[in-house]
């Protein structure tokens, strides 16, 4: 009896704290969706109620983060860098997953090593020498050379996730393929690439948001207004609005850039969750 008293109070007290961290996780998010819609006085005047409602919908402070700020053109600019990205990563990281998990070569494993050390390599660890190679061969400032570059940066931890999760499918369906005349290149197209689509989709988003919200990079790569990419107008546009003291224009423009990644997370979830938990285990 007394155990069973302990399993409720543990399970209760679980729910408790679990509640209570989603408050305080959501609440930021939710304050700043319906704060863009009230008007910079609303908003300046914050102190006195800072969880005040506004008093009316003010749908231009979207149609004005999206035009005079340039948010939309920053939307664009980074829809287009997500789609370089992926279409980079498709082509190249599931072929050289494909390899690394299935044979055995002179420095294979210690090609796979190297992948999986240079996911502690970030970025903006080597800034410096990127920039002057980019800049030396005239790339900086160009949208699909940044989004190739940042592809780069996203191989070793998308080929550690996928190497573990092609060594969960089964070699047999190869070696049927084999036997009906299929060629390696049939075998991963055909059968490997739509059994691995869990982590194909998981390095595929996890990547996609990271170039999504990735600033430092962009910063120094990127440094004219018309291809900046969100996190840069964005850090641009709280600098305008600091001066023009046009804070829910800024508030409305980091909803538009939520709205995105919020829908993909809960559109992927189930398959994030089975892609990260297959590749990291058996990898």
């Amino acid at each position: 009896m007394l155990s069973n008293y302990k399993d409720v109070i543990g399970r209760w007290t679980a729910r408790v704290f679990l509640l209570i961290v989603t408050v305080i996780t959501l609440f930021p998010i939710i304050w700043n969706f319906y704060s863009s819609f009230k008007t910079n006085r609303e908003f300046i005047d914050f102190l006195g109620n800072p969880l005040s409602l506004p008093r009316s919908l003010q749908f231009e402070n979207y149609a004005r983060a999206w035009t005079s700020a340039n948010i939309g053109d920053n939307f664009l600019n980074s829809v287009f860098a997500v789609v370089i990205l992926l279409v980079v990563l498709v082509v190249c990281v599931i072929p050289c997953s494909y390899v690394l998990s299935r044979y055995t070569f002179l420095g294979s494993k210690l090609m796979l090593n190297m992948f999986m050390a240079a996911i502690f390599i970030k970025a903006t660890y080597i800034m410096i020498p990127l920039f002057l190679q980019m800049y030396g061969i005239g790339l900086t400032n160009n949208l699909p050379a940044y989004s190739v570059l940042y592809a780069v940066t996203q191989f070793p931890f998308s080929i550690f996730l996928m190497v573990g999760f092609m060594r969960t499918i089964p070699i047999a369906y190869e070696e049927a393929a084999m036997i009906d005349g299929c060629g390696n290149f049939r075998i991963l197209t055909q059968i490997i690439a739509p059994m691995a689509k869990p982590g194909i989709f998981t390095v595929c988003m996890l990547s996609g948001m990271a170039i999504w919200n990735e600033y430092p990079v962009a910063l120094v790569m990127l440094t004219e207004s018309n291809i900046m990419t969100l996190p840069v107008g964005l850090a641009s546009l709280h600098i305008r609005a600091g001066y023009q003291t046009d804070f829910v224009a800024l508030l409305a423009a980091l909803v538009i850039v939520l709205i995105p990644t919020i829908f993909f997370y809960a559109l992927g979830q189930r398959y994030l969750i089975q892609g990260v938990s297959a590749g990291g285990i058996k990898g």
